[in-house]
């Protein structure tokens, strides 16, 4: 799909809300890569995933997606021989819990959910290794003394020498020949060994090494020589320890190496259902439905609001591709017409995506291979081009690119910004045009000869955003089949202007101009 359609279709916010519906960085991450599919039968798989999570959830039924975490790239080191540290193993036993939770979960509903159950089958049973790492590696990420038979004797061994260490420091700590010494009466640590603060005066009183001083200088931190062979079994006895921790670390690991491949098609399933548990969550919130997926090319809303408006959202209801493949729609300016060629092209890239859409049941829309828009003024200055210039250009572009039924083009106020006549007769040039391909098109504009146009053109039809004459307000209807009414001069005479004034504009007008006016006033009687 072209970038610029997505862009000016604003695409990429719908993919903001999805994204912030998911339950972890995985799911995040297919949210943010969203893109639309041409395929029906994918595009129907993905909609029916929706709907069946969301029959989950209005059961009250939470897929458990607790506790996952993007672990694929220690997945990664440790399929290569590296060592993982105690805290990502405590992430991968995490999220190996929580795709077991997952595999049970759908295993209880395989009837109710058959598409997201036949993901839920490519799950792995990782329980060994789960408890494998439960075992070893405490909830706060330390390694326990259960881990190894050896581990926990050298920490048994390591406390027998840290009490006799402290004894004997806190002998001399209580001696009261030893307190005219000290600057605290305290054991403490430096450089990991026990130590005493002695003042700087007595330095020679207390024959050991000095391992620190204080900022002023007025406390040395002394290892007594009575202690430093304890201090030396114990520096000993904890480099055991971290040898034997890197061991089962490193145990642990190749564990998780041996059974990568099946971990990490594990992790894409659960990055899957995340994916579609947010999908489920955005249709709630935006009150969506599953479209059908048509064949031929068609277009049908009911009750179709743009996904990113807020507040009370006027519905629409738009046909194309059945009896007509082209719709030209008339009406004010700030009346809506933008946000309807917005929301037909809106809802159409959503349904690609499997997402449900913001409209009522009723509503379906066919796959397109390719949907190309031409909407506000998106001008280039760099090339210094003029806004009708800019316009053509891309429009230009889209003629180039458009083939038949399969493409739908979004045009913004055909032809506008340039010579009224000439705008108008390039925009009708370029309806028929797309017409003869065949391709859905759908067209905003100002010219009351495309009204006529589109009235007496076989394949063509009109469309209206309604205005309150009464209010001076638009009120974002959108009436099919009627061109909207130039209103000018009722707008004006309610606004103050002397009726001879507008009677005399009245007259001004060509006789063509009347009888189209006339045209569409009776259409809408």
């Amino acid at each position: 799909m072209e970038e610029r359609t997505l862009r000016v279709l604003e695409y990429g916010k719908v993919l903001e809300l999805l994204a912030d519906k998911t339950s972890s960085s995985l799911g995040r991450e297919l949210a943010e890569g969203l893109q639309p599919s041409d395929d029906p039968v994918i595009i129907k798989e993905m909609l029916g995933e929706v709907s069946e999570c969301r029959a989950l959830r209005e059961m009250g039924d939470q897929i458990p997606l607790g506790g996952i975490h993007d672990v694929r790239e220690a997945v990664k080191r440790a399929d290569a021989g590296g060592i993982l540290v105690a805290e990502v193993l405590i992430h991968i036993s995490s999220t190996l819990r929580a795709s077991r939770q997952i595999a049970a979960f759908f295993a209880q509903r395989k009837e109710r959910t058959p598409l997201l159950s036949d993901w839920a089958q490519g799950i792995g049973d990782f329980r060994q290794l789960e408890r494998a790492i439960d075992a070893a590696i405490g909830p706060g990420g330390e390694v326990q003394d259960s881990a190894s038979p050896e581990l926990g004797r050298i920490r048994a061994q390591i406390r027998t020498y840290q009490n006799r260490l402290k004894d004997k420091l806190d002998s001399m700590v209580r001696s009261s020949e030893m307190q005219r010494y000290l600057q605290e009466n305290l054991v403490t640590m430096r450089n990991d060994r026990y130590v005493l603060p002695v003042k700087q005066e007595y330095k020679a009183m207390v024959p050991g090494i000095v391992h620190d001083q204080s900022s002023s200088g007025a406390t040395l931190f002394i290892e007594p020589m009575a202690v430093v062979e304890l201090n030396n079994q114990l520096r000993q006895l904890d480099a055991a320890e971290q040898e034997e921790i890197r061991r089962i670390l490193a145990e642990l690991s190749a564990a998780v190496g041996s059974r990568a491949p099946e971990i990490r098609a594990t992790i894409s399933i659960l990055a899957h259902l995340d994916f579609v548990n947010a999908k489920a969550k955005l249709a709630e919130d935006m009150r969506a439905e599953e479209p059908e997926i048509a064949d031929g090319a068609q277009i049908t809303l009911v009750g179709a609001r743009h996904p990113l408006l807020k507040g009370a959202v006027v519905p629409i209801d738009l046909e194309l591709g059945r009896s007509f493949d082209t719709l030209v729609i008339t009406g004010p300016n700030t009346g809506g017409k933008t946000v309807t060629l917005k929301t037909v092209g809106l809802l159409t890239l959503m349904a690609q995506s499997g997402l449900h859409v913001p409209a009522r049941t009723g509503t379906s829309l066919s796959v397109f291979n390719q949907i190309y828009s031409d909407i506000g003024d998106e001008q280039s200055i760099e090339q210094s081009l003029s806004t009708f210039s800019s316009h053509m250009t891309h429009i230009v572009d889209i003629l180039a690119k458009s083939g038949g039924s399969d493409t739908l083009v979004l045009l913004d106020e055909l032809g506008a910004g340039t010579d009224p006549t000439e705008g108008a007769a390039l925009a009708m040039a370029i309806l028929q045009h797309l017409h003869q391909k065949g391709v859905r098109t759908v067209a905003t504009t100002h010219y009351a000869e495309l009204k006529t146009f589109a009235y007496t053109t076989p394949g063509l039809q009109n469309a209206s955003v309604e205005f309150d004459v009464e209010t001076l307000r638009p009120t974002y209807r959108l009436i099919l089949g009627t061109p909207g009414r130039s209103n000018a001069f009722e707008i004006a005479k309610r606004l103050g202007l002397p009726d001879e004034l507008v009677d005399q504009a009245r007259g001004m007008l060509s006789s063509e101009h009347n009888t189209m006016e006339e045209l569409i006033e009776n259409i809408h009687q």
